[in-house]
């Protein structure tokens, strides 16, 4: 159960950070990529290739962001909410390639090492890194309430994260001579995204699989339907998010006549929004258990989503 709730900024205001933080990292894409070939440096590529991906990802989350405002129609009737979490689920899987790209070059240079011009790598990483704070500062606002900017979010958070080792490592090549640890640090880079990648790949999954939102506890939502005066018991309860911020429940519920249908629907609907931001509620009240009862549940072996009594 949640008690508290990030709400969504306005797309317009998405949109917004979008652009500026898109504008500053394909600017520096291009001037980090042309640095890393002239100075040798793998770290400088693999940051450069992070930065490419953040630009492909901000690309495709304005993307996302310009065909959800789409209005629904007669054939999407939930409109074209979902592109963010396709969006977000492709930022995902484009990390995760990008990883393994680095970590295969790293292999390939630790069997065969070359120079690296430190001091060219140092700068460089050193504008990148402040290029960096100033989008994560951009797209922070947005991050917790739309898994589409929290996909940029992590793109951009993980650059930064490989412009600090790139400046350790050429502060290191530079008093030591130790060319190898400029692979080193583009192995680190690449081990320190995968995890955080795989954590957006399972909320983008969740999503599409129609699962739960995460921070809700359907538990606590039955028990909230059930605390309600005059329900009886409850099935073919099901909670889903068509995109962030966006939540959806349905449900049949059996009433025992002491409070009017439509006063019942209007307490169960404040009480889910107010609660658990629950927002898009569709229920079937039933003043006897209707003859698909046995059949609505979608769970095998589940006490919990089944029938349950209530008694006042």
């Amino acid at each position: 159960m949640s008690a508290e709730h990030n709400h969504a900024l306005p797309s317009t205001q998405n949109e917004k950070v979008l652009w500026a933080a898109f504008a500053l990292t394909t600017t520096f894409l291009i001037a980090e990529a042309m640095a890393g070939v002239l100075l040798n440096s793998l770290a400088l590529l693999s940051d450069a290739a992070h930065m490419f991906t953040d630009s492909a990802a901000l690309g495709i989350a304005l993307a996302a962001v310009r065909i959800a405002k789409n209005p629904a129609d007669q054939y999407r009737t939930y409109g074209y909410h979902r592109f963010e979490i396709l969006a977000a689920t492709f930022n995902a899987l484009l990390l995760f390639g990008v990883a393994i790209y680095i970590l295969h070059e790293a292999w390939q240079r630790f069997q065969s090492p070359v120079a690296v011009q430190s001091v060219g790598m140092m700068a460089v990483a050193s504008l990148g890194l402040v290029i960096n704070l100033i989008s994560i500062r951009l797209l922070s606002a947005g991050k917790d309430s739309s898994l589409n900017l929290k996909g940029a979010y992590l793109e951009v958070w993980s650059d930064l994260v490989g412009s600090i080792g790139v400046i350790v490592g050429g502060i290191v090549i530079y008093f030591t001579g130790w060319a190898w640890v400029d692979t080193l640090v583009a192995v680190g880079i690449g081990l320190w995204v995968l995890p955080r990648t795989w954590i957006l790949l399972k909320e983008s999954l969740n999503l599409l699989l129609e699962g739960v939102p995460l921070g809700i506890d359907i538990e606590e939502v039955e028990k909230e339907i059930l605390s309600q005066k005059g329900v009886v018991s409850l099935h073919d309860l099901h909670l889903w998010a068509i995109t962030s911020g966006k939540n959806s429940l349905t449900a049949h519920i059996l009433m025992d006549g002491t409070v009017e249908s439509t006063t019942l629907i209007n307490a169960i609907q404040s009480s889910l929004s107010d609660k658990f931001a629950i927002t898009h509620t569709t229920l079937q009240c039933e003043t006897k258990l209707c003859d698909q009862a046995e059949k609505c549940v979608f769970i095998d072996g589940s006490n919990t989503l089944q029938q349950h009594s209530h008694n006042h």
